[in-house]
């Protein structure tokens, strides 16, 4: 029975790693459909919304499916939907777009995914779960490598405000990977995107209206890996793939994974960012950003190696009790 239980675990895993994967080179591949519409003209802030809230509607139908005569449940979820919409998607866009107007992109991007560390420390002071040397070793080799990927050498911009911000943006993220591995939660995760996107949009709109964001879009042509297209191809990619799916699978990722791991997988996006960059604009990587990569990768084993032996260590002790 043990043996068994041990099977199922590692292939609930081993499925959590492969979706938390997926999750995280579909988000990689914002940046690359973000960018080629932001150099046609449009603010990124109404990139961020019309993928938000597009995303919210691809999602609306398979959502009012999953939730259909369960409708309870989502009136019982609503406080973690908003806290969902509020923080992990519309805070955390909000800090990070307002961190890089103060910041080189490369600052605010690892202020944000400081955010990694947040969950490491929430779910030591909520949960208990005192992080061991295996973990504070991994989280030190994912930092470096991330600053290594993001290539920080270069000319680095800094500001007080900003940073501020994009410790912001780094709360958002921590909440993205708290709210979505929440596994008792009786929303299903389509729904939970679903509903969470929508909040998100409506933020981000009221803050859009309101002036607190410019709202600047253009609807003809753009440039994508050399090729001449309609705006709706990259703007679909970023709705679609980059926002529906990526959020859907990733709430799947992180029940299966628990927070701390999944956050930690989920810097990978880093890595996939800078492949689908070489691969759409010729962005070449420099040697130090696979060397970065190759850290993160590390920092990740030694938070699972960490786990797997935590777990280990809880089921001996029940064995123990029971015999």
């Amino acid at each position: 029975m043990g043996a068994e239980h041990t099977v199922t675990d590692g292939r609930r895993v081993g499925l959590g790693f492969g979706l938390a994967l997926g999750s995280a080179a579909a988000f990689g591949t914002s940046g690359t459909f973000g960018t080629v519409l932001i150099d046609a003209g449009w603010s990124p802030s109404a990139v961020v919304l019309m993928r938000v809230a597009l995303a919210s509607l691809i999602l609306a139908v398979p959502a009012v499916v999953a939730l259909r005569g369960r409708w309870a449940d989502l009136r019982r979820s609503t406080p973690t939907v908003l806290i969902y919409g509020t923080f992990a998607v519309a805070g955390a866009q909000i800090c990070y777009f307002q961190a890089i107007q103060r910041l080189s992109v490369g600052v605010a991007l690892l202020l944000e995914y400081m955010g990694v560390i947040i969950v490491v420390g929430w779910m030591w002071l909520r949960h208990g779960q005192r992080p061991r040397r295996l973990t504070v070793g991994g989280s030190a080799l994912a930092v470096i490598g991330l600053a290594l990927v993001l290539d920080l050498w270069g000319g680095v911009r800094l500001d007080p405000i900003g940073i501020l911000w994009g410790l912001g943006a780094a709360f958002g993220l921590a909440a993205y990977f708290v709210m979505s591995s929440k596994a008792d939660d009786a929303m299903p995760p389509v729904a939970m995107a679903a509903s969470g996107l929508a909040v998100g949009a409506v933020m981000l709109a009221v803050l859009g209206v309101t002036g607190v964001m410019p709202l600047v879009a253009t609807f003809g042509s753009v440039t994508m890996g050399g090729m001449t297209m309609s705006w709706l191809i990259p703007m679909l990619g970023l709705s679609v793939i980059a926002a529906a799916f990526a959020y859907v699978i990733g709430i799947f990722a992180a029940r299966m994974l628990g927070a701390t791991l999944a956050s930690f997988v989920g810097l990978t996006e880093v890595i996939f960012a800078v492949l689908f960059a070489w691969l759409f604009v010729d962005e070449l990587p420099r040697p130090i950003q696979l060397v970065g990569g190759a850290l993160i990768v590390a920092g990740v084993a030694l938070v699972r190696i960490d786990e797997m032996s935590r777990d280990r260590g809880a089921r001996t002790q029940l064995a123990e009790i029971a015999g």
